[in-house]
C-alpha cells in the first residue's frame, strides 16, 4: 500500500464526513426570527438583545440573576406520592415524571430557596415552565406552602415568580385542592404582616391564575407575558367573537389594572428589592386631622400671646410683608 492510500485518502475523507454540532447553539427569536448564539443571550439574562423580547429562563439561572452574587440556599420541600391515581394516557405518568426529572433536573415544578437580595433577607418560589408546563400538582402546592411557611419563620417577604400552564390533570382532584391549600397560606403570610409579591412570567395561565398568583400584594409581570385564566383561541371559539389586539398580554393587564408593574428582567431585582424595603418599614403614626388643626391653632395663637406680654399689639401689614410692632398707649 502506497501512501496515497494510507495518507492522503483518510485525510480527504476526514474532511468529508459531517461533524455533529449542537442543536442549541443558536436560539431564534420568536418574534422578530433573529438568531441569537446561546452564550450572548445567557449573559442577557434570555433576552433577545435587539428586539427585547424575554425568553424563558430556567428555574435554577433566574435564582442566581436575582440573589446577591448568585448565592441562595435551596428549601427541602416536602415528599409526596408519585402517582397517586396511577394515571395514563399515551404514557404513564410515572415515566413523565421521569423524563422531566432527567430534563430539568429538578424534583417538580416549583424550587424554593431563601437568600438575600441588596443585603435584604427574601424567600423565593420559582416556577420552572419546562417541568410538564408549571403545571400544578401536589408537590408544586407543597413547595409553595413551605415556601410561604419559610417566609413565616424567618419574617421574610415572599416573591412568586409564577410560569404555568394551569393544574395538572394527571392528578385529578388531588392537582385542583392546591388551589384552596396556597390560598390559605396567602392568608398566613397576611396575617404575619409580611409582603407578598407575584411576578408574571410567560406564560401564567389556569389553577395558578385563579389561585394565589392573583393574590399578591403587588402583582409585576415581564414584558409580553401572557396572562389570564383560558388561552385567547379557548375564548374566541367560545364567545364567537374577535378578542382585542394584545389581549391578556401584561401590557393589556397593565392598562386595566389587572397589573400594577411591567418590568424589565434586568430591573427586577432591584425593583423587587425596592418594594421589600419599602413594604418591610415599620408603620408610622400619622395625626389625626383634629390634631392638625389643634396644632396649627396653637402655633398660631402664641405670636399673639407673646406680644400682648411684651406690651404690643400687632399692627397691620405694611408693605414688605412684615407685621411693625407699635407700642402700647
Amino acid at each position: 500500500m502506497n501512501w496515497i492510500n494510507s495518507v492522503v485518502r483518510p485525510k480527504i475523507r476526514s474532511f468529508l464526513v459531517k461533524r455533529d454540532t449542537p442543536e442549541n447553539l443558536w436560539i431564534k427569536c420568536p418574534e422578530t426570527g433573529e438568531m441569537v448564539f446561546h452564550r450572548d443571550l445567557e449573559a442577557n439574562q434570555w433576552v433577545v438583545p435587539n428586539s427585547g423580547h424575554h425568553m424563558r429562563i430556567p428555574a435554577k439561572k433566574r435564582l442566581e440573576f436575582l440573589f446577591d452574587g448568585g448565592e441562595y440556599e435551596v428549601v427541602e420541600t416536602p415528599q409526596v406520592a408519585a402517582d397517586p391515581l396511577k394515571f395514563r394516557d399515551e404514557k404513564r405518568y410515572v415515566d413523565r415524571l421521569k423524563d422531566a426529572r432527567a430534563k430539568t433536573e429538578m424534583d417538580d415544578a416549583v424550587m424554593v430557596a431563601s437568600g438575600k437580595l441588596k443585603a435584604q433577607p427574601i424567600t423565593v418560589a420559582v416556577q420552572d415552565f419546562s417541568f410538564m408546563g408549571g403545571s400544578l400538582g401536589m408537590a408544586a402546592g407543597e413547595a409553595i406552602l413551605k415556601g410561604m411557611e419559610t417566609a413565616v419563620e424567618n419574617e421574610t417577604p415572599f416573591v412568586l415568580f409564577a410560569a404555568s400552564g394551569g393544574a395538572r390533570m394527571q392528578e385529578g382532584i388531588l392537582s385542583l385542592m392546591q388551589m384552596p391549600r396556597t390560598t390559605v397560606g396567602v392568608q398566613m403570610l397576611r396575617e404575619a404582616g409580611l409582603p407578598y409579591i407575584v411576578v408574571f412570567t410567560n406564560p401564567t395561565t389556569g389553577g395558578v391564575t385563579a389561585s394565589y398568583a392573583m393574590l399578591g400584594d403587588i402583582h409585576i409581570s415581564e414584558p409580553g407575558a401572557l396572562i389570564g385564566f383560558a388561552g385567547p383561541r379557548v375564548i374566541e371559539q367560545t364567545i364567537r367573537e374577535k378578542l382585542p389586539e394584545r389581549f391578556q398580554t401584561a401590557e393589556y393587564l397593565l392598562e386595566h389594572g389587572m397589573v400594577d408593574m411591567v418590568v424589565h428582567r434586568h430591573e427586577l431585582g432591584e425593583t423587587i428589592a425596592r418594594l421589600c424595603s419599602i413594604l418591610m418599614k415599620r408603620e408610622v403614626e400619622v395625626p389625626t386631622l383634629d390634631e392638625v388643626g389643634v396644632q396649627a391653632a396653637l402655633e398660631l395663637e402664641e405670636p399673639a400671646k407673646r406680644a400682648e406680654g411684651a406690651g404690643e399689639v400687632p399692627a397691620k401689614t405694611e408693605k414688605g410683608g412684615q407685621e411693625q410692632p407699635k407700642a402700647a398707649e
